[in-house]
């Protein structure tokens, strides 16, 4: 049996991914914080967890090195999830801090892979962002999808955009000096659940609570609503991440996303139609919207993890409204 470590495997995109891979017959561990992750998100559909949380779960805080060190090491392989991340507005107003967490995780995470050495790691998988893409090739409507090879020269928009940047280039420097076989898969926009979907959630949760509240809360969507983003399911990145488990070892840099883009407005038009309720959408042009528009080729994707996204953007929506409303009403 194979075993791994899943860091930030209480978040969305970790507690889907720690149960995909037990239903696999992985032998998973997990490491968090808790900071947005819920232990809870990792227990099945009968309400018992899918792994033993005595023996399986570290709650740790990476941004401290013995700690990071703790849980590496214990398995043959590392799926490096755990950063600090949030909405719009928690991003940009606490970029400082951000971007020294997020190194001091990474760094952290990685000088311990390098101790351990590639006798105990088989592999390690980390996951950055299309927030590290240039600021130049996401300030326009409708552009052309990115490609990998565009990072570079680098001008991310964000603290978080280049935090995440920091990571690609240090498991990079990794690979070079250990042998250990490395992975760095780059997400686009992922909603799914399970989800924060309070103040410091991203915009569609966010949105999805506003529905679900009205009118005792007002549906202002933040900015023009022309922004574009290529939103992901949950379930297509856990696909991706099995997929590079596998095949994606050795080859750098591999984004994961959509090659089109959904503004913002066409989000917020379709959870008020889900909501039933008749609700108008209020844009408020004072409040931050991020980059213009971001796609992806995923060329690279589909030739080497035979990856492509398969969840429709409306089944989506539909899901993560029903779970969100569920949630508040309780």
């Amino acid at each position: 049996m194979k075993s791994i470590m899943v860091t930030g495997g209480c978040g969305m995109i970790g507690s889907n991914l720690v149960k995909r891979l037990v239903k696999e017959g992985w032998d998973v561990y997990v490491a968090d914080n808790l900071w947005r992750g819920k232990i809870e998100n990792l227990n099945d559909e009968n309400g018992k967890p899918v792994i033993d949380l005595d023996t399986h779960f570290f709650k740790k805080d990476l941004s401290i090195y013995e700690e990071a060190e703790s849980v590496v090491g214990i398995t043959d392989y590392v799926v490096h999830l755990a950063d600090i991340v949030a909405g719009i507005d928690y991003v940009f107003s606490n970029q400082g801090e951000l971007f020294r967490v997020n190194n001091l995780i990474n760094s952290n995470l990685f000088a311990a892979c390098r101790k351990a050495g590639k006798e105990k790691i088989k592999g390690l998988l980390y996951v950055g962002t299309v927030c590290s893409f240039p600021l130049t090739r996401q300030n326009m409507l409708n552009p052309e999808p990115l490609h990998e090879d565009e990072l570079f020269p680098a001008m991310p928009e964000s603290a978080y955009g280049w935090s995440k940047l920091m990571g690609q280039l240090e498991i990079g420097y990794l690979e070079k000096e250990t042998g250990i076989p490395c992975c760095t898969l780059m997400f686009h926009n992922v909603y799914g659940t399970p989800t924060d979907f309070g103040e410091r959630s991203q915009v569609i949760p966010a949105l999805i609570r506003k529905a679900v509240n009205y009118p005792k809360e007002e549906f202002v969507v933040w900015g023009s609503g022309e922004q574009g983003r290529a939103f992901i399911h949950v379930n297509d990145i856990v696909n991706a991440l099995v997929l590079a488990l596998d095949k994606g070892w050795g080859h750098g840099w591999i984004q994961i996303g959509p090659s089109y883009c959904t503004s913002i407005k066409e989000i917020a038009y379709k959870v008020a139609e889900i909501s039933g309720k008749g609700i108008v959408p209020r844009f408020d042009t004072t409040k931050p919207e991020g980059d213009k528009a971001r796609c992806a080729d995923y060329t690279k994707a589909k030739e080497i993890l035979g990856w492509e996204p398969s969840v429709s953007l409306e089944e989506g929506l539909r899901e993560s409204y029903h779970w969100i409303e569920k949630q508040i009403k309780g």
